[in-house]
């Protein structure tokens, strides 16, 4: 029986030796002279990080940054490729005068797509390339070596694989720098089958009990806990919300409009609403024509008047049919229209197919807005006297 104990044990393929250290000094010593023999396979395990072992063990950079890098770029390049085509090509949509491609406003999605791209490669390359999943068995698993190191042990495995490896002489190696418990760990027997391995059900009931304590958990912590004194602190607080419903007030509307008659400070109210020959008679442009005045009126009218009346006040649209197109500003009965006409149509529209602009552009911009168009229409029948 001995003997045939012996000669199953003899074709055992061989993994490694192990020995174990009590301090994490010896470890950093032991580690230290198996690089100086010259040993590459080789590794090192301790129960909590450990300052220097890195350095010691001469460790190269890890390739799994350049794996986050790659892939999270990779997805910032897809997300920014989707909202071109989208907004740019499939249904281009005009908005407050932007461009198609508007690439700023997607910098926090290309940032979200960048991490999820990024962390899920990462996690993915660790299980599968560096831990060869589906397989998740390994020689060093449920050995007395393995459970000491995670403990308060640290330890140090030679692997058989290495060019200088000799068993004896790497026992007797670990043996001299005081490493315990020096013992040849080997391969199974036979390999094992998927089933044995992830597909097993006790890994896979494993997998299924912590998913489910940690959904319970979550579910309790946000939907529960958070519900509970003192936690509700910032989910129940006596404030009303936009577009909400209101028990308080008899029209149930929450958001309550300007008491009526008062005015704001610094503001005089608006005296021609709708009023359109009064505006025409008595309002006159109230600031002076300076350079930043018109660049101004320039930002403001490409931002919000370019859309319909195109960026040179002709009527060339630039929203490609999406709306009625208005007529241009260089007709001649717009062309010496008053200021004031132009003044009431930016605040109230006009016969329900210009918006009112009133809450989107202050009271001076309005007026820098027509500046620009007056240059606008000067520009069509340039004069010696305009130009000076």
């Amino acid at each position: 029986m001995s003997e045939m104990k012996k000669t199953s044990q003899a074709v055992r393929r061989l993994y490694g030796v192990t020995a174990l250290f009590d301090r994490p000094e010896r470890l950093l010593h032991a580690v230290g002279e198996v690089v100086k023999q010259g040993i590459k396979s080789y590794d090192a395990y301790t129960p909590y990080p450990v300052h220097g072992l890195d350095t010691k063990m001469k460790l190269k950079r890890s390739m799994i940054g350049a794996v986050t890098l790659v892939v999270g770029l990779t997805g910032a390049s897809l997300l920014l490729l989707f909202t071109w085509w989208t907004n740019s090509i499939d249904y281009p949509l005009v908005i407050g005068g932007k461009p198609l491609f508007s690439w700023p406003s997607y910098v926090p999605l290309m940032f979200e797509m960048t991490v999820l791209f990024g962390a899920v490669s990462t996690v993915t390359a660790l299980l599968v390339i560096w831990l060869n999943l589906p397989r998740n068995s390994h020689p060093l698993h449920d050995t007395d070596f393995m459970k000491k190191v995670s403990n308060d042990r640290f330890g140090i495995c030679i692997e058989a694989t290495d060019p200088q490896f000799d068993e004896r002489s790497v026992k007797a190696l670990l043996e001299k720098l005081g490493g315990a418990s020096v013992e040849a760990v080997y391969y199974e027997e036979r390999e094992l089958t998927l089933r044995e391995t992830i597909l097993d059900p006790k890994f896979i009931g494993a997998i299924v009990v912590v998913a489910v304590l940690t959904s319970g958990a979550a579910y309790f912590g946000f939907n529960k806990m958070n519900l509970i004194r003192p936690w509700n602190s910032l989910t129940v607080q006596d404030k009303v919300l936009p577009e909400t419903q209101s028990a308080f007030y008899a029209d149930g509307f929450a958001m309550r409009p300007p008491v009526k008659g008062t005015v704001a400070r610094g503001q005089m109210p608006y005296r021609y609403a709708s009023d359109i020959p009064g505006a025409e008679k008595y309002m006159k442009n109230p600031i002076l024509p300076t350079k930043h005045v018109m660049e101004l009126g320039q930002r403001d009218f490409n931002t919000y008047c370019s859309p319909c009346h195109g960026y040179f006040a002709d009527g060339q649209s630039r929203l490609q049919g999406q709306f009625p197109v208005p007529p241009s500003l260089h007709i001649d009965s717009l062309v010496t229209a008053p200021d004031g006409l132009y003044y009431e149509v930016i605040t109230n529209g006009y016969q329900g197919v210009m918006p009112s602009y009133e809450r989107q552009i202050p009271r001076d911009e309005r007026w820098a807005i027509i500046w620009y168009i007056r240059a606008l229409q000067k520009a069509q029948s340039p004069e010696v006297a305009n130009v000076k």
